[in-house]
C-alpha cells in the first residue's frame, strides 16, 4: 500500500523530487505536512485544506489517544472519517509529547509511564501499544516510538536514547507486522543527539529494519541552527536513497529549502498555524507582524500576487484590525495564508527540482530575503 519514486534530481545539490503512494491518495515530494494534532488543522476546515492544496497532514498518537480516545475514533473507522479528511494522513508515536507534556514520566525498557497532561491519570506507552493506537487511528504512515531527549544532551545520555530506541523499533515493526489487514507504511526514527557517529549508528541500525521511510528525530529541539544544519547534513547523505527522507519537526522556510537541498523529502511544523495566530504573516520578502502600526491604514493584500483566499479578500487593515480586537476570524485568515504560503513553496520548489533550476530558486529565494532585509522591512 506504499510506493516511493524518486522522478527528479537535482544537478547541483542534494534536492530530490518524487512521490509517494497510499491507498489515500499520492503525495508529490518534497512535502510539507501541516499539524493537525487532536484532528483538526487548529481554525481550519477540511475543505479549507484542500482549496489550500495540502497533500497529507500529521496527527497526534499521544493527544488522539488521551482525547477523544481510541473507543470513539474506532466508530468512525479511523481518523480519516472521524475528521471528514479523505487524502493521506501520518501519526507520529507519541514519544515527544509524552518527553515534553506529561507531568510524571518514567522510561525503562519496556516503554514510558506517564501522567497526562489533561487529568492526571496514569499510562503506559510501550512500542507495541503505539503500533496498537495507531492502528486503531488507521494512519497512512506510522512512526515507530522513540526516546527523545533534551538539548544539550551528553554522550551517555544521547547513547542510551539511541539504544533504547533500536530496541523499540524491533518491537514496533514485529508488532505491525502481526496485524495482518496492516494497509500502512512504518517509519523508523533516527536518534543520536548531536553526535555524528552515534547518528551513524543509529542510521545501520535502523536499515536493518527495512523500513518504509525514515525520520531524523531530536533536532529543533533548542540546538542552534547551525547545528542543526550540520547534524542533517551528515544524515540525510546515509540514509537510503530508495527510501522517503522526514525530518520531523523543523521549520522555517529557510530550514525547508535548505534541507531540501541536503535532500530530505518531508517535513512537518506547527509554525505557520501558531505563528498565524499570533500574528506572523508569511512572505517571499519575509515574515510581517501584523500589529505593527503602519499596517492600520493599509489597504494592500499581505503579499501581493498571492492567491490565497485572505489575501484575494482582505487587507492589511482589516486583519490588524481583527487581530488587535482578538476576533476568531483573525486566526483562520492568518493561517489560511500562512498554511498556503507553505504549500505554494514546497509547490515552486518541487517545480523548480524538476526543471532543472532549483538552484536558481534558491539563489532568488534568499535574494528577496536580502532585499527586504537592507530595505527594512518585514
Amino acid at each position: 500500500m506504499f510506493n516511493f519514486k524518486v522522478v527528479t534530481k537535482s544537478e547541483d545539490s542534494g534536492a530530490r523530487a518524487g512521490f509517494f503512494e497510499t491507498r489515500h491518495g499520492r503525495v508529490e515530494t518534497p512535502v510539507f505536512m501541516p499539524v493537525g494534532t487532536l484532528a483538526t488543522v487548529k481554525s481550519l476546515s477540511p475543505e479549507e485544506l484542500l482549496d489550500i492544496g495540502v497533500q497529507i497532514i500529521l496527527g497526534n498518537t499521544y493527544h488522539l489517544y488521551l482525547k477523544p480516545g481510541c473507543e470513539i475514533i474506532q466508530l468512525f473507522a479511523g481518523l480519516h472519517n472521524f475528521m471528514h479528511w479523505d487524502k493521506p494522513i501520518l501519526t507520529d508515536s507519541g514519544g515527544f509529547q509524552v518527553f515534553s507534556l506529561s507531568k510524571l514520566s518514567k522510561t525503562s525498557t519496556e516503554g514510558v509511564s506517564f501522567q497526562s497532561h489533561v487529568d492526571g491519570s496514569r499510562h503506559m506507552l510501550t512500542p507495541e501499544k503505539a503500533i496498537e493506537i495507531q492502528t486503531c487511528l488507521d494512519s497512512d504512515i506510522v512512526m515507530c516510538l522513540d526516546k527523545c531527549i533534551a538539548y544539550p544532551a551528553n554522550r551517555e545520555q544521547a547513547e542510551d536514547a539511541l539504544k533504547l530506541t533500536g530496541r523499540w523499533a524491533g518491537r514496533c515493526k514485529k508488532a505491525w507486522e502481526n496485524k495482518p489487514d496492516r494497509k500502512n507504511a512504518l517509519f523508523g526514527i533516527i536518534q543520536g543527539g548531536m553526535f555524528k557517529d552515534l547518528r551513524e549508528i543509529a542510521v545501520h541500525t535502523m536499515i536493518d529494519f527495512d523500513f518504509n521511510g525514515y525520520a531524523i528525530g531530536g533536532l529543533s529541539v533548542g540546538e542552534p541552527r547551525d547545528v542543526m544544519l550540520e547534524i542533517a547534513e551528515f544524515t540525510l547523505p546515509i540514509l537510503p536513497d530508495s527510501k522517503p527522507k522526514y525530518v520531523m519537526g523543523v521549520g522555517t522556510p529557510k530550514d525547508l529549502i535548505e534541507l531540501v537541498a541536503l535532500g530530505a523529502d518531508m517535513f512537518d511544523c506547527v509554525l505557520p498555524t501558531r505563528n498565524g495566530r499570533n500574528g506572523q504573516l508569511f512572505t517571499h520578502f519575509g515574515t510581517i507582524n501584523i500589529c505593527n502600526s503602519r499596517f492600520k491604514y493599509d489597504t494592500n493584500p499581505i503579499e501581493e500576487g498571492c492567491s490565497c483566499y485572505t489575501c484575494r479578500n482582505y487587507s492589511r487593515a482589516y486583519l490588524r484590525h481583527l487581530y488587535m480586537t482578538k476576533e476568531l476570524l483573525a486566526y483562520r485568515l492568518n493561517s489560511i495564508h500562512n498554511v498556503y504560503f507553505y504549500i505554494c513553496f514546497m509547490e515552486k520548489i518541487r517545480n523548480a527540482i524538476h526543471t532543472g533550476d532549483f538552484y536558481a530558486y534558491k539563489r532568488d529565494f534568499y535574494k528577496k530575503l536580502n532585499e527586504n532585509e537592507i530595505a527594512g522591512d518585514g
